[in-house]
């Protein structure tokens, strides 16, 4: 215990501002005292070395961490003025031991330790695919996406940026698309810019400027502080050759990949999202989109979650790359089952992180009532699958949270900070359809938890009616009935006690049904009465 409080202090002291714990090279003997670093967070390992020429193209940097019989290979990065980094997330408790590698002698053979304690509350590690359709954080917790997305918000101003922070951690979103490239869409000059060179388009492709990723990093930094995901997009169509980091030659976006995952993978928020609508980007081929999957891949030493976004055209998401299944598509609102097929189709997780937007922007896909995007997430979740948030209010000053971030306009945040209750009670395996193809609209795990949508329609009463699969005579439930706009639970009085009635299905013994409002956007949700 005495070691533990010891580290635990290490770590708060070598912490800073970004979130990463330094770690001291040392030159051929291990470091006499350990930095600190916790398990998931980001220790940082810097080296000075050569500057002249083009250390982007000419000097390979990495270090390999180990412990015990494991062996972690990290890349490095050059950070400008010298400087050379490794970044590096342990993702065990324990002291590691690194070695670094290079082509320069004066960067190779660097050695060191250092030691990974507990992780502090609210750090449960990376999102990862739990029970084939869902997500967990590394540790187990449930992770239950609420997603939403603003493309720009990375690119305002520092004022601009704290709001958007700032309203993000009042808010229920867990997971955040943006863009790493600027978008011209935005109808602003971006402050900075991926590569050296000068607006709009007299870039030198062979040199990455640092400050632009060390503030992108700084913001993703804050997002995790706040236990928010970076769903990170790496390409998108927005450029519109405005600045020409839509159609880059393949070398330089392979280059670009590398450089990005060398920089941000050690960030345990951080999602890989290879584009948004992929298939607007047309001088790039299908088997470019693999290439650069694969880069991703054999780059990233955490494996972070992978996916790509599409406009008309489905990207083969049965690819071994790819983690989970991203998806444009408002189909979600009047048949859930579609959402179910994807599942069964890909056998991944299904998130769609565009459903059309809240919003009264003259473009089609931004006029949504809050009342339809609430229904979009309460029809994926009953689907077995996640939905995604944005807004697209228009404001005289061009302030929209869907493109730049700021503050939210809409009413539906509120009803997804419920909805997001109602999920985090729900069984920790997450949600599956019940009895999927009969339009059934629960769903749960059979025989313990039911989650039951209307939707649009306004019953005035459900008869009590299970599925059959793992029920027995005699079990109890209980009922209450959800109000998802007004955001309400109310229990329904007294217990269920269930029989079986024909071949088929088991309903409560004296026939009763629950009461309902007779309006839209009711739930129900029955759980078992353990006895």
């Amino acid at each position: 215990m005495i070691r533990h409080a010891f580290f635990r202090a290490a770590l708060l002291v070598l912490s800073f501002a970004l979130g990463f714990a330094p770690a001291r090279a040392g030159a051929q003997g291990p470091q006499a005292t350990p930095a600190a670093v916790e398990r998931w967070g980001s220790t940082e390992i810097t080296l000075p070395g050569p500057s002249t020429g083009n250390p982007f193209m000419e000097i390979d940097f990495s270090a390999t961490f180990t412990q015990g019989a494991r062996k972690v290979t990290v890349p490095g990065f050059y950070d400008g003025g010298g400087q050379y980094k490794v970044r590096f997330m342990p993702d065990a408790v324990g002291v590691w031991r690194y070695e670094t590698h290079s082509n320069r002698p004066e960067l190779r053979g660097h050695k060191g330790q250092l030691a990974a304690v507990a992780p502090s509350a609210g750090n449960h590690g990376p999102v990862r695919v739990r029970n084939v359709r869902h997500f967990a954080y590394e540790d187990g917790t449930p992770y239950w996406q609420v997603g939403t997305t603003s493309y720009a918000w990375a690119h305002q101003t520092e004022a601009l940026e704290q709001q958007t922070l700032k309203t993000l951690a009042g808010a229920p979103f867990n997971k955040l698309r943006m863009a790493i490239f600027p978008n011209h869409d935005d109808k602003s000059e971006a402050p900075r810019f991926p590569f050296a060179g000068q607006a709009p388009k007299a870039w030198d492709f062979t040199r990455f400027n640092p400050e632009f990723f060390r503030h992108l990093e700084q913001r993703v930094g804050q997002l995790r502080d706040i236990g928010v995901e970076a769903d990170l997009i790496l390409f998108h169509p927005y450029d519109k050759g405005y600045w020409g980091f839509d159609r880059m030659p393949a070398d330089v976006n392979e280059r670009y990949l590398r450089y990005v995952v060398a920089r941000l993978s050690s960030y345990r928020n951080v999602w890989w999202s290879m584009a948004n609508e992929f298939d607007f980007l047309k001088e790039k081929s299908m088997p470019e989109w693999d290439s650069y999957f694969q880069t991703v891949q054999a780059s990233d030493p955490y494996q972070h979650l992978r996916s790509i976004h599409n406009a008309f055209v489905f990207y083969n998401h049965t690819k071994p790359w790819v983690t989970h299944v991203s998806v444009q598509s408002g189909a979600i609102a009047e048949d859930y089952e579609r959402a179910v097929l994807l599942r069964d189709v890909y056998n991944k997780p299904v998130v769609y992180d565009e459903v059309k937007y809240e919003g009264n922007f003259s473009r089609r896909w931004g006029q949504l009532k809050p009342e339809e995007m609430v229904l979009r997430f309460w029809m994926g979740a009953i689907a077995g699958t996640y939905v995604g948030h944005s807004e697209s209010y228009e404001d005289p000053n061009g302030m929209m949270w869907l493109a730049k971030g700021g503050v939210f306009k809409g009413a539906s945040p509120p009803r997804l900070a419920f909805f997001r209750k109602i999920l985090s009670e729900s069984p920790s395996a997450g949600l599956e359809p019940i009895d999927k193809w009969q339009g059934h609209p629960f769903a749960g795990k059979h025989a313990e938890y039911y989650l039951g949508y209307f939707g649009l329609g306004a019953p005035k009463e459900w008869p009590f009616l299970l599925f059959k699969t793992g029920l027995q005579d005699g079990m109890k439930f209980r009922a209450e009935v959800i109000d998802t706009w007004n955001m309400t639970v109310t229990p329904v009085d007294g217990t269920f006690e269930i029989v079986k009635r024909d071949n088929y299905y088991f309903a409560d013994k004296n026939g009763r049904s629950i009461a309902l409002p007779g309006r839209p956007y009711m739930a129900l949700r029955i759980v078992r009465v353990q006895q």
